[in-house]
């Protein structure tokens, strides 16, 4: 009966850390990037990056806008359907994140009129009420925005009014 007994030890260890290495490479390759950030449209996300993001880049800003604030949080506002991303950047130059964006449609409850090739949208959260939705018809999408308008500048005109007078 013989024995082996091997007198490199620091040989073999390496030799285990450079097989398990090679046999870990590829899960570690096949590892999933970061999650999609998924968010409506006309709605916003915070999300937390490292702090030494100095410049965004978005892919496509008709669908997503990304705002950096301080500390490292971006906000993420879903503007219209569909996917883009976003590239974070330090002072360097160096890409620290690059990340899907997925943006989808409103999550309240809707109701959607046809009128011929016209489409008009109502939020029915109780009560159905007009809402301004992309795809909605011309003349209706026009509409709302104008009495949306209108209500904005005349409260703003009666705060600024009232603000005078005290």
């Amino acid at each position: 009966m013989s024995f082996f007994v091997s007198r490199r030890p620091s040989v073999s260890l390496a030799l285990r850390a450079a097989v398990a290495a090679v046999l870990l490479w590829p899960a570690a390759a096949l590892a999933e990037p970061d999650p999609a950030i998924a968010v409506n449209v006309d709605q916003a996300k915070l999300v937390k990056l490292p702090d030494r993001v100095a410049t965004l880049v978005v892919g496509n800003p008709m669908i997503a806008d990304v705002t950096l604030q301080s500390g490292g949080i971006i906000v993420v506002t879903g503007k219209s359907y569909g996917a883009t991303n976003f590239i974070a950047m330090d002072r360097g130059g160096q890409v620290l994140i690059d990340r899907q964006i997925q943006v989808a449609g409103p999550t309240d409850q809707l109701v959607t009129v046809y009128r011929g090739v016209d489409r008009e949208t109502y939020s029915c959260m109780p009560i159905c009420q007009r809402r301004v939705t992309l795809g909605d018809g011309d003349n209706y999408f026009k509409s709302v925005l104008d009495q949306a308008g209108t209500m904005s500048s005349t409260a703003s005109g009666n705060a600024a009014a009232a603000s005078k007078t005290n």
